[in-house]
């Protein structure tokens, strides 16, 4: 019989899903609309409608799939498998974990989102070899995971992992989250446009101005092209988001010992004019008392990673019940 598992990512607009073999071979993969304001029940009911279709597809019967796992934005309880917090789901206390097991008459793994990205990374992408490795992802905010010894790094209450919100400039700029000078309110797409568009209202020059005037607003890939094309303003913004991220590497670096710091995100696309400042600066703040070999990359598995990671772990739980 040949075992199948699923991995889900869960979105606030749409949910990924792929089949794969226990050795990761992707089989097939579908995306369907999550529809949240139907609740938390309706779409896990869609999840589980929308798995049985997919393997129908591919010729799967029902009894070959082994096992599930799901990735989940927001706060959840690894423990006892509950979506405690989602914003943009509005999913709060669900115990997903639960009913999605009972839909699919089988186990499910359940995961934060970025997490299960990391692991993805770890096991098939960019982390490959690497058993201590760090992903930061970079969107609207800055989230991401940490690989120690092999194993994700959960912490009490699952609270570990919460790389946006490590403190790069102290008592500066007012995060989300209340707290002041965080890696997120300066390094995040978001607050990368935002940053520049307070300058221009400021006053000061730049080719954006014409972005602004036009469009009502300036986004993170406006502010990169810019800097591209050698504006001043915005080089300034770019290397202001990279000296952060490079501190954050910095801290990083000295808490968990990663051979690999990975990028993952929409951010990514612009290429090295993020990558290789970030990298610079890096240089100039990290220790010198012994030559300092961390890798600083981007991620190689893209929109896939959600549903890989996902596979991945619940075929590696299958794996540790036998063992």
């Amino acid at each position: 019989m040949t075992k199948i598992f699923v991995g889900i990512d869960l979105g606030g607009t749409n949910i990924k899903i792929g089949c794969f073999d226990a050795g990761l071979n992707l089989i097939g993969k579908t995306s369907i609309s999550t529809h949240i304001e139907q609740g938390a029940e309706a779409v896990v009911e869609t999840i589980s409608l929308a798995v049985k279709k997919l393997l129908a597809e591919k010729g799967i019967l029902q009894k070959n799939l082994c096992a599930a796992g799901i990735g989940s934005p927001g706060i959840v309880d690894i423990d006892n498998g509950i979506v405690v917090a989602t914003a943009n789901l509005k999913f709060y206390n669900v115990p997903l974990r639960q009913i999605l097991s009972k839909r699919l008459d089988r186990p499910v793994i359940l995961e934060n989102d970025a997490n299960v990205t990391c692991w993805a990374e770890y096991v098939a992408g960019a982390g490959k070899g690497a058993d201590d490795m760090v992903l930061i992802t970079l969107g609207t905010g800055i989230g991401g995971g940490v690989i120690s010894n092999g194993q994700l790094i959960h912490g009490w209450r699952n609270a570990a992992g919460e790389i946006g919100h490590i403190v790069t400039h102290q008592g500066g700029r007012l995060c989300g989250c209340g707290q002041r000078g965080c890696v997120e309110a300066y390094s995040s797409a978001s607050a990368t446009a935002m940053r520049a568009k307070e300058a221009i209202c400021a006053g000061v020059k730049s080719s954006l101005e014409k972005v602004l005037a036009e469009k009502g607003e300036i986004t993170c890939k406006d502010v990169y092209d810019h800097s591209a094309a050698g504006d001043k303003l915005a080089r300034e913004i770019t290397d202001g988001t990279a000296e952060s991220l490079a501190v954050l590497c910095v801290t990083l670096l000295h808490l968990t010992g990663p051979k690999r710091i990975i990028f993952y995100g929409g951010m990514i696309s612009a290429g090295n004019l993020l990558l290789e400042p970030i990298r610079k600066f890096f240089g100039e703040q990290v220790w010198k008392i012994q030559k300092e070999e961390t890798e600083l990359c981007f991620a190689t598995l893209g929109d896939d990673a959600g549903i890989i990671g996902a596979a991945s772990l619940a075929i590696n739980a299958g794996q540790k019940e036998k063992t």
